[in-house]
This record gives C-alpha cells, sequence and structure tokens, in this order.
C-alpha cells in the first residue's frame, strides 16, 4: 500500500525507518495510508487512534495484525502482494508560460492601517495582571520596560526583569531558575524592538546578527523553553505607528522580525494572548507602557496594534487593482535589453520560471546567485533527470549504497531534489540565452558576506546598476516551537535574512531600480510550525517600507506568496489536500510567473503585496466579533441614520461590518425605487448614504469630505417585498491627512438547489473624511430658456414613486441639462426623523438630470453604474434661497453635475457620473417630450 501510494518499490520501504523522517510519509499521506489500509483489510476506524504512536511500518503492521488475526505468513483474500506494486510513471515537468490576464484575473491585496475602535468599546481578553500573574519583562534600552514593571508590581504581580541585551543562554537560565522556583510564566512583555538599531548600511554582519538575536532569535529561543507554559506575549515595536504600512514606511525595521514571529506564535496557540504593539519613535516611556498594559488588557481579536496620536490601528487589505495592461501608470518600469536583473535563489523551480518570463519580455543582464553549483550541461546524471527524473531513482540509490549508506526513499527524494535545483538552474540560463540576453551564474552562500560581496563585485564591474534586485532564496523547514530547535530557526530565518542584509550590504550605492523580495502568506498572517519563516519573511517587507526613507529612489517591493499550484514544493506530498480542506486557494502558476513583470511594469507602486487568491483559513480571525463589544455601538447606531442597523464585528482584514434590515413595506425610499414598476430595488444613492454612515461609526468627529470611486456592480432587489438583511463594511486608512473608509454592500440570497447563500456585493466604494469639510462654492445658476420638461413627462418614462419624484421641471440649459428639485417630497425613509449624511435626493437629481439628457437625445434609458466623486457641502436638505437646481454636463467620461441654490451657493458637485443603457428603446410617448426639450 505504502509502496502504490509513494511510488516506491517496497524493497527500499524498510519496515524499521520511521514513516516521516526516513520515508517522507508526511501525517497527512500517513491518514491516507491507514484509510488504504482499514479498506483493504476490513478494519473498523478507530476514532482514538493517535498516528504518533505508529512511526515505522512495523508499527502498523502490527495494527493490523492485532485488529485481524492475520499471522505473518498470510494475507486477506483478494489482497494484492505490496512487493509487486510498480511505481508509477512520472510524467513529465508542466512547462508554465507568464500570463497577464491571469494575474488580473486575482485580487491584488495591499496590507493597509485599519483605524480599530478605542478599547472601552472592546471586550476583555480575560488576562489578570494582578496577584498571582508571573510576568517576564524583556526591556529596551529606553525605559519603557522599566516603566512597564513598575506598573507591573504596583498591580500585585509578581515580575522577572532581566538586563536589556541580556544573552540568550543566560536569559533561558534565569527564566529557567525563575519558574523552577516559583511556578510557570503568565506572560512576557518583549520589548527589545522598542530600541532604535540605526542606519541598517552602517551595521556590520556580526552587528546585524547581533541586533537581530537580541530581537527575535533570543525570542526563539525562550518560547522554544516555555512553550509547554503557553504565556501570553505582548512585544513592543517602533516602526511607526502604523507597522510600516503608511506612507513614510517604516522605521526600526528590524521589529519587523519580532511581529512575523509574534503572529506564528499565536497561530500555533490560537487560545493565547499575543499583541505586537507598534509605536513612533518618541522618548515617552510611562506612556507607552500604560498602552501595553490596556493592549494587554482588551482587544482579543488583533495581533497586529499600532498606537499613534490617541488612534488605534490594525493591517486590513485593500484591494489595489493593477493599472491597465495598455496604460501603464507614470513611474512604471521599462524591461528591455539593457535591464540588469541579480536574482537569487535562481536554481528552484519556480525563481526559474520567473526568470524564464523576465527574459523573454526583456531580453536583459541576469546575474542568477544560488547555493547549487552551476550546471553542467554535459552532467550524466543531470542529463538522465532531464529525460525521466524516476527513471534515475535506481541509479541514485546504488551511488548512496555504494558510499555505504542506506538508499531510504527520504535520502533519494534529496538527491532528487539536488537535480531538480539543477535542472531548474540550467532552464533559466537557457531561457536567457534563448531571449537573446546574458546569463552569469554564481554560486555562492548568501550567509557569506565576503562571498556575496565579491559576486556583487563583478556585478558593479559587469553592469554598474541593478535594475531589479530579485531576493527570491529560502529555506522553509515547518516544526512547531516546541520541536524548533535554536540552530534550525537559525539557519531558516538566516537564509533570507542575512542574505537580504549581504547584499544590500555589498550593493552600497550601487543603483537600484527595484528590490523585490520574496515574502509569503505565513509572514502576513503567521502560521504554526513557521515561526522562523514568517519572521524573516515579516523583516524583509518591513525593510521593503523602509527603502521609503533609507533609498527613496529605489521601489522596496515585497510579495506575499501563497502556495502555488503546479510548480514548486508546495505541490508535493499532502500540501495541495491541505490547503483545500483550508480553503486556500493555490496560485495559479501562469498568474505567478508573470505577477512581478506585471508589478514592475504596471506602476510605481512599492510595499507589501499579498498574491493569493481565496485565503481560507490562513486569514481566519480570532474573536467572532474581531474584538469588539458591538452594544458599544448602539447609541451610535441609533443617531447614525436610516442605512445603519447593528454592528456585528469589526474584521481585523475588512474593517467595521454593520448589519441592517430593510423592508420595503416601511421604507419609502425601497417602496418608491422599484426598476420594473414591481420589484422594490436600493436606490443607488441610498447605497452612498449607508457607505458614509458606516464609516462615520468609527470616526464620529470626522467630516464628510466626498464619496469617491462608487461602483454600482449589482443591483440590490426585495423580491416579493419580504425584508433583506445587508452588511455595510468600511475599513478606514490614512491617506495623507485625512481618513479614507474603503465599503462596500453585500447582501445573501438563498438560491434553489444550493445549501449555501449566494452572497453578492452589490456597491462598492471610499468616502473620504477629513477635521475640515469642503470648502463653500459659488456658481452661476442655469438659465431657464426654451421648452421644458414637467415632472408628468419626466415621470411617464422613470419608475420612481413619489419619494423619488425628485424633478419637478428639466430643461435644457446650452450644452447641458438642467432640473428644479421638486418641493414637498415625501419622506425618504422612516423614521422621518433620521439624519441624512450624503443629501441622496440631490445626488438622485443629479442622477435623474444626466439621465433625462440621454433619453432626449440618444432614445435610451440608462442606470447607474459610476461616480468617480461626489462632493457635499452644507447639509442638502435646505437650500439658502429659492429652489436647488441641478446642471448635468456631459464629459467624455460621463457627466459632470452641480446643484445648486436660486443664489448659486452649491449643495452637491459630482463629478464622473456614468451609465449603462437598458436594451430596449424608449416609447415614442416616454422619448417624445424630452427629444422636444433636449435635442438641438
Amino acid at each position: 500500500i505504502v509502496a502504490e501510494m509513494t511510488g516506491y518499490p517496497a524493497e527500499l520501504l524498510d519496515l524499521d525507518l520511521d514513516l516521516e523522517a526516513d520515508l517522507g510519509v508526511d501525517t497527512v499521506k500517513q491518514a491516507e495510508v491507514f484509510a488504504a489500509v482499514r479498506e483493504r483489510f476490513g478494519v473498523e476506524r478507530d476514532p482514538n487512534l493517535q498516528l504518533r504512536d505508529f512511526p515505522t511500518l512495523t508499527h502498523v503492521i502490527g495494527w493490523v495484525r492485532e485488529r485481524t488475526g492475520i499471522a505473518s505468513s498470510e494475507a486477506p483474500a483478494g489482497a494484492a502482494p505490496t512487493a509487486q506494486a510498480a511505481p508509477p510513471v512520472a510524467a513529465a515537468a508542466p512547462a508554465f508560460a507568464g500570463d497577464l490576464d491571469a494575474v488580473d484575473a486575482l485580487p491584488r491585496r495591499i496590507p493597509t492601517p485599519a483605524l480599530r475602535p478605542a478599547l472601552a468599546a472592546c471586550v476583555p481578553t480575560g488576562v489578570e495582571l494582578g496577584s498571582g500573574a508571573r510576568i517576564l519583562v524583556v526591556p529596551d534600552e529606553g525605559g519603557v520596560g522599566s516603566a512597564l514593571a513598575k506598573k507591573l508590581v504596583k498591580r500585585g504581580a509578581d515580575v522577572l526583569v532581566v538586563e536589556a541585551g541580556t544573552g540568550t543562554d543566560e536569559l533561558l537560565a534565569k527564566v529557567a531558575e525563575w519558574t523552577g522556583e516559583g511556578g510557570p510564566l503568565t506572560g512576557v512583555y518583549w520589548l527589545p524592538s522598542l530600541d532604535d538599531e540605526g542606519r541598517i548600511e552602517a551595521l556590520d554582519l556580526d552587528g546585524w546578527r547581533e541586533a537581530l538575536r537580541r530581537r527575535v532569535v533570543a525570542l526563539h529561543a525562550l518560547f522554544h523553553q516555555v512553550i509547554d507554559d503557553a504565556p501570553f506575549l505582548v512585544t513592543g515595536s517602533r516602526l511607526g505607528g502604523f507597522h510600516g504600512h503608511d506612507a513614510a514606511g517604516a522605521t526600526s525595521p528590524l521589529g519587523g522580525a519580532v511581529v512575523g514571529f509574534a503572529k506564528s506564535y499565536k497561530k500555533e496557540r490560537a487560545e493565547v494572548l499575543v499583541k505586537a504593539v507598534d509605536f513612533p519613535g518618541s522618548r515617552k516611556t510611562s506612556a507607552l507602557a500604560d498602552a501595553l498594559v490596556e493592549e494587554t488588557l482588551a482587544d482579543p481579536g488583533c495581533v497586529e496594534i499600532g498606537r499613534v496620536e490617541g488612534q488605534r490601528w490594525g493591517v486590513g487589505l485593500v484591494e489595489v487593482p493593477f493599472a491597465p495592461q495598455d496604460a501603464p501608470e507614470p513611474g512604471a518600469m521599462e524591461l528591455g535589453s539593457d535591464s540588469v536583473f541579480v536574482v537569487t535563489g535562481a536554481a528552484g523551480s519556480i525563481v526559474s520560471a520567473i526568470t524564464a518570463d523576465l527574459a523573454t519580455h526583456s531580453g536583459g543582464t541576469f546575474h542568477l546567485l544560488d547555493l547549487a553549483p552551476e550546471p553542467d550541461p554535459a552532467d550524466a546524471d543531470l542529463q538522465a533527470y532531464l529525460a525521466d527524473p524516476a527513471a534515475l531513482k535506481p541509479r541514485i540509490a546504488e551511488q548512496i549504497s555504494a558510499r555505504g549508506e542506506k538508499p531510504t526513499p527520504v535520502l533519494i527524494e534529496r538527491e532528487l531534489a539536488r537535480f531538480e535545483r539543477l535542472a531548474s538552474a540550467l532552464a533559466a540560463i537557457d531561457a536567457v540565452h534563448a531571449a537573446g540576453g546574458t546569463a552569469h551564474y554564481h554560486s555562492v552562500d548568501l550567509r557569506d558576506g565576503e562571498a556575496v560581496a565579491a559576486v556583487m563585485g563583478k556585478v558593479r564591474e559587469a553592469s554598474g546598476r541593478i535594475d531589479v534586485l530579485l531576493h527570491a532564496a529560502g529555506l522553509e523547514i515547518s516544526k512547531g516551537l516546541a520541536k524548533k530547535e535554536r540552530a534550525e530557526f537559525e539557519l531558516v530565518f538566516g537564509v533570507k535574512a542575512d542574505g537580504w542584509f549581504n547584499l544590500l550590504k555589498a550593493a552600497g550605492d550601487l543603483p537600484i531600480g527595484a528590490t523585490v523580495a520574496f515574502s509569503s502568506v505565513a509572514g502576513r498572517f503567521g502560521n504554526a510550525g513557521q515561526t522562523d519563516y514568517a519572521a524573516a519573511n515579516n523583516l524583509l517587507c518591513t525593510i521593503a517600507s523602509s527603502m521609503r526613507r533609507s533609498r527613496p529612489d529605489t521601489r522596496g517591493i515585497a510579495l506575499d506568496w501563497t502556495a502555488w499550484g503546479g510548480i514548486g514544493m508546495a505541490t508535493r506530498g499532502s500540501i495541495p489536500k491541505i490547503m483545500e480542506a483550508a480553503g486556500v486557494q493555490m496560485l495559479p502558476p501562469e498568474a505567478g510567473i508573470a505577477w512581478i513583470r506585471r508589478e514592475l511594469t504596471s506602476g510605481p507602486g512599492r510595499g507589501e503585496v499579498v498574491v493569493a487568491g481565496r485565503l481560507g483559513m490562513m486569514a481566519t480571525e480570532f474573536h467572532e466579533t474581531g474584538g469588539i463589544d458591538p452594544a458599544a455601538f448602539a447609541e451610535a447606531c441609533a443617531a447614525a441614520g436610516p442605512m445603519v442597523g447593528e454592528v456585528v464585528r469589526d474584521s481585523v482584514h475588512d474593517g467595521l461590518v454593520v448589519r441592517t434590515v430593510l423592508d420595503p413595506k416601511e421604507q419609502p425610499f425601497l417602496d418608491d425605487h422599484r426598476g420594473d414598476r414591481v420589484t422594490a430595488l436600493l436606490p443607488g444613492v441610498m447605497g452612498i448614504e449607508g457607505m458614509v454612515e458606516a464609516a462615520r461609526l468609527l470616526a464620529p468627529d470626522w467630516v464628510l469630505a466626498a464619496v469617491e470611486d462608487v461602483d454600482f456592480a449589482a443591483p440590490l432587489k426585495f423580491y416579493r417585498d419580504e425584508p433583506r438583511a445587508i452588511e455595510l463594511v468600511a475599513l478606514l486608512h490614512p491617506d495623507g491627512a485625512d481618513l479614507v473608509a474603503e465599503c462596500r454592500i453585500e447582501a445573501e440570497r438563498q438560491l434553489p438547489g444550493s445549501d449555501v447563500p449566494a452572497r453578492t456585493v452589490h456597491f462598492t466604494g471610499r468616502v473620504r473624511l477629513s477635521r475640515t469639510g469642503p470648502q463653500g462654492e459659488q456658481v452661476e445658476p442655469p438659465a431657464r430658456e426654451g421648452a421644458e420638461a414637467s415632472a408628468d413627462d419626466v415621470y411617464r418614462m422613470y419608475f420612481h414613486g413619489p419619494a423619488y419624484q425628485v424633478v419637478s421641471s428639466a430643461w435644457r440649459a446650452g450644452d447641458a441639462a438642467a432640473a428644479a428639485f421638486a418641493s414637498d417630497l415625501p419622506a425618504n425613509h422612516s423614521p422621518s426623523d433620521l439624519p441624512l449624511q450624503a443629501a441622496p435626493r440631490l445626488i438622485e437629481l443629479c442622477f435623474q438630470a444626466a439621465g433625462l439628457w440621454e433619453a432626449g437625445r440618444e432614445g435610451r434609458l440608462a442606470l447607474p453604474t459610476h461616480v468617480t466623486r461626489a462632493v457635499v457641502l452644507g447639509d442638502g436638505e435646505q437650500p439658502a434661497e429659492g429652489p436647488f437646481v441641478v446642471t448635468a454636463r456631459p464629459t467624455p467620461d460621463g457627466f459632470d453635475c452641480i446643484v445648486a441654490d436660486a443664489a448659486g451657493t452649491v449643495a452637491v458637485r459630482l463629478e464622473g457620473y456614468r451609465t449603462i443603457a437598458l436594451p430596449q428603446d424608449l416609447p415614442e410617448d416616454q422619448q417624445g417630450p424630452l427629444r422636444v426639450v433636449m435635442a438641438d
């Protein structure tokens, strides 16, 4: 059975070899083995079976004999002897080409600061810092740790404080002695990253390693030792207060390694409080200590927290699409034959494919760096591998035996992996040559600073600059903290971290157009068993962010890759099945291969980018409400307006989520808005209103400045006039001096034949908030000339009921349509005394006036599809003098509209309003009166 599953002849499967360590049968594959054994031998499932109790095939065979009574000389009826099972024929490795359309089919997610509620609106974490709590404080050199320790002692906690910079072994000895005398740790405050490491380029390799030892290597060693205590962990960093995701970029970026570790520790111990609290640079001590205590006691939903000027920030995800392929943004990179690339990890299969893509579309010069030696095309074993990897296994087994070792599957796979890397390196070299480019291969250990400096010296001599420095080298060994030894942590961490330092140090003042660091979703979200890998990846992300300060002329990019499908290590073993079970979409290789080219040539974007489809359990949150108390928002919701029902959670990744049940029988804005004159629809303008109401729940003291980039993606219908629940989602992030809320409106609907409700995003948009409102404007009101359309003429065509019959009359004003706002309209909503924040019926006046122009001149009825920008001045309800009048002027981008009163005081300015026409022509009795008014 195992031979069939692994493809290895039974004679290589020594019964006493460890299934995982020697035979390469991981935990998921072991579960599959037991399932196959039960089926083959007719054994019932044992719910109490523990895989760790069956480390070898001998153990499994003993279990079968115990359950079936089969003796060693017997076999079950009909069972095929596994020794005769032939290994499957290995198919040739598929060749993939990069595809920009495949890239654009995936979301491009950018981590961004996300405004969090005040701690008063959050639920307790459950941590107690009083009597009985045993707390370790590993301090900074600036006094925050000392201030914190005093506050903890005052609360009654038992506190151990070590000296800043204490050696790792000394730290472990002190903690072991303290816990041995008094009991396990309750929690750890880890604060070395509050210290500024200074300019990275001023460090030497020893200084770099010592700075990281203090911050993260010692942190790992500590938690490897105390993991059974499962202590809470609160860390401090000085990345700037936004974890490096603001426009200014990260300060003291080595703290990013600590944050990556913390996120993975949380994934290993989901029940434990973990907070990585980030601050701006300052001399404050007591205030920061207070903040660390506060974060320990409330909000269990968010690991990454920033504290800036009294506000709390998490890290959310915002979709930011690439610029159109045929219209790159200013500052986009052009790849050509003069482009110079330096690529590390060049012998990896994924990196080889990316190199081939970049070479094909540039024909440039490539310096390829890898630990693997330069491949020799004449190597007979390499040629045998290229012809048929599976056929090489017997030869490898003979070679292993010839040197006196047992040819276990793990050793054979290790040799095959070596040949795979040589083959990938050769493929990269051949691709560069085929594209007319130049390839220089350098075999180098990236952890060796002198060796890397020698290679970069050759790059400097040959090319004089680097256009793209691509750091893809890395090593991944997944083990939980309890099993992750210090040497292994330092190896995995060092390949990425030391390698990156050595590259940048050796580059010195060499001009670099862009750096692209290979990070991972493990760095962004954390991952169990990958504390070292996540720490290194998050470090690369914060260094990329810090380049906005240290190398402003260099685009620092870090890509958080998900697991790739079809190519690379994640396609092996049980990883695809694990990903599928976790709801994680593996990256289509044609998209991943072309992603870097798209990133470089699309625009000047920089910073961290999540490259993934469905994130599934990778992005699972740790608290059902995101750490907030929904009841804390009840009063604000009640006063917000008709579109806000109740806050249900504050998603770490998506922002505040508001649930509202709307009923056409109760709300005039639904009852009087029926597209087919039968089915109620949520008006687009009330969607805009809802976005504004939801956005201001977290920022009630901020003023509406504008609503931007609104897309009406799908109509939100209320079938059979039944109530329907909608969700308004608002993620607020800083944009200069403003706050911008990324908003969407979603709803679910149960479709026949499906057990899972279909969820649709109906509207999206951005709400811009500022400390002061927009300045007042004055315009010349449009003159009334020529024929006018009456309200009867207008609503013979439009489907709106009384509350949305906002046009009292309409006329042509030169090259634009004009319409007067109807007075004495019925109530827009119920209860009618609830405030409105976005003047929805004045924006509706703009929509309808533009529609009258299209109906009169083109004979079509069109529906809203997009608004580029809407600015509301004043409350939009009471004109200062006379009725409101709108001027809707067609532009190449749709319509620009201005609503003003009779004195010319502007109430609403609308830009870039676009529509989509319904397929049928308007009947003559509807179009005719409007054509008379609007036609030339």
